[in-house]
């Protein structure tokens, strides 16, 4: 099992069940599987780790995800030396906040590794939050509670070791998905997860406004000629936006600041994509699709 070595607010890493029963309905089990908003690109992973996909294509339009993912994959001696001898201390946070702080629009390995040192010393993972424990280091968390640094190491090498299979880039959804989605769509299996309606300018650098949003889901609809699922927050907005599509909703543990159960909106390409209940039990899925 490969675990990704980043945090993410409501991460879908639990849908990589789900997700594996759809490629495999779908007729894509050794194909491609695609993630224009990659972010921790837990799903891609597990897919990539267990032999359902033979390639992962992952893409992040933020410079400090993708120069993480780049770092690890091009320079990945020098990540895991950097984080091996890294200090988990107030004054390192405040190092590698100032480095993310002053990053141009260019990779860098400075700008990956203090993209990764963030999200793991920050509440919730969230790189413009703060740091577990906060300032003072004075509540029951300090900051190296998400910093185990031979579980990430591991995390690291053994990415690197499939780093062939994966295909990774740094473009806008619309340039994405006109000038390489192409080059996939024979075989591919792709899973949209936009930053989110509602929370999206708390969690995320780049968030979306509503045009955005409404863009993206012409984009999809007029440009993306394989299977694909999208999922997002359970808000009005976005049910009006996708009211011709096929969708249905479904509840995901989620914890930022708190734990509860949300429930999320997923859209399907096409009802042949969907999964009935009898198939999901035959396959050991346990997803309330509804």
């Amino acid at each position: 099992m490969i675990y990704s070595p980043l945090r993410y607010p409501g991460g879908k890493g639990k849908l990589a069940p789900f997700m594996k029963v759809l490629i495999e309905k779908t007729g894509h089990k050794g194909g491609t599987y695609i993630e224009p908003f990659a972010g921790g690109a837990g799903i891609a992973l597990d897919l990539l780790e267990n032999d359902i996909v033979s390639q992962i294509v992952i893409n992040d339009l933020d410079k400090g995800i993708y120069s993480f993912w780049r770092a690890i994959l091009s320079e990945t001696d020098r990540f895991v030396e950097a984080v091996h001898e890294v200090p988990l201390s107030v004054e390192e946070w405040k190092k590698q906040r100032e480095i993310l702080l002053r990053a141009d629009n260019k990779y860098s390995f400075e700008l990956g590794f203090s993209t990764f040192y963030l999200n793991r010393t920050n509440r919730s993972g969230i790189i413009n939050g703060g740091m577990i424990g906060g300032l003072e280091q004075n509540g029951v968390w300090k900051l190296d509670a998400r910093f185990n640094k031979d579980n990430l190491i591991n995390r690291i090498l053994k990415i690197a070791k499939k780093k062939e299979c994966i295909h990774l880039y740094n473009k806008d959804v619309a340039s994405l998905i006109k000038n390489y989605l192409p080059k996939y769509e024979k075989d591919a299996f792709v899973y949209f997860d936009p930053p989110y309606f509602k929370k999206g300018k708390q969690l995320y650098l780049n968030f979306f406004n509503e045009q955005d949003h409404v863009r993206i889901e012409k984009m999809i609809r007029e440009s993306v000629n394989c299977d694909w699922v999208i999922t997002y927050d359970d808000v009005p907005e976005i049910a009006n936006i996708y009211v011709n599509h096929e969708l249905r909703r479904f509840d995901l543990n989620y914890s930022v600041a708190q734990k509860r159960k949300a429930s999320e909106i997923i859209i399907f390409s096409n009802g042949d994509v969907i999964p009935d209940e009898r198939y999901l039990e035959e396959h050991k899925v346990c997803i309330n699709l509804r």
